[in-house]
């Protein structure tokens, strides 16, 4: 795989993994709306694993973007 085409899957993995974050914590929003604060609690440790995920898609792409 060319350093292009690489660049650019890093940076289509980063985008995905940003939006997985955002439903996330749409999801832990919308708990906290029905006072699901269990169902709530659960989603911002998902939203947190996810953001997790997404920050490390992130210094992937933009690192393989500089070179």
């Amino acid at each position: 795989m060319s350093s292009t085409n690489q660049s650019s899957t890093l940076h289509k993995q980063a985008a995905s993994d940003h939006q997985q974050t955002a439903k996330s914590h749409l999801e832990a929003a919308e708990m906290h709306d029905h006072n699901k604060h269990d169902d709530a609690k659960a989603g911002s440790i998902s939203a947190m694993d996810s953001s997790k995920a997404a920050h490390k898609s992130t210094e992937a792409a933009c690192k393989s973007s500089s070179h």
